[in-house]
C-alpha cells in the first residue's frame, strides 16, 4: 500500500504538469477575435416607459438596406458587424409613428448606443368626430 501513494502522487503531478501545459498552448479565443462595428439600444413605448417588443429596425447605408434586426421581449436590439460608415436606422411597428435617426456615424471596434422612444399612432385622433358639429 505503501508503494502505491508515490505512484499516485506521480501520475497526479504529471497530469497537472500536462494540463498546465495544454493550457497555454490553447489560442486565446479574445485576442484573435473578430472586430465587430456594433449599434445596439432599447426601444420604450413613451406613454407608458415600458420596453417594445417586435420593433422591426432597418440600417440603410447610402440608400442601401444593409440589415433588418428586431427587438425581445425586453425592447433591446443590436447590430453586429455593420461596416464603418454613415448610416440610417428605420424604427417601426404596427400601431406606432415609425421613428427615422440620421447620421448615426458607425466606427471600427466601437459600440453606438442608440436608445428609442416611440409614439402610439392615433389616426382617429385627427379626425374629426361625426357627431361633433357646430351648427346645432
Amino acid at each position: 500500500m505503501i508503494r502505491m501513494k508515490p505512484k499516485i502522487l506521480l501520475a497526479a503531478i504529471c497530469l497537472f504538469a500536462f494540463a498546465v501545459a495544454k493550457a497555454g498552448t490553447e489560442p486565446d479565443p479574445c485576442k484573435d477575435r473578430k472586430r465587430i462595428d456594433e449599434v445596439n439600444g432599447i426601444i420604450h413605448y413613451s406613454e407608458k416607459k415600458k420596453p417594445l417588443k417586435d420593433v422591426s429596425i432597418t440600417a440603410y447605408s447610402i440608400s442601401k438596406k444593409e440589415k433588418i434586426v428586431q427587438t425581445d421581449e425586453w425592447g433591446n436590439y443590436a447590430f453586429d458587424d455593420l461596416k464603418p460608415g454613415t448610416y440610417k436606422f428605420v424604427f417601426e411597428k404596427a400601431g406606432f409613428r415609425s421613428v427615422t435617426k440620421e447620421k448615426i456615424v458607425v466606427k471600427t471596434d466601437e459600440t453606438f448606443q442608440l436608445n428609442i422612444e416611440m409614439i402610439e399612432n392615433k389616426d382617429f385622433d385627427l379626425m374629426p368626430s361625426p357627431f361633433h358639429f357646430s351648427d346645432f
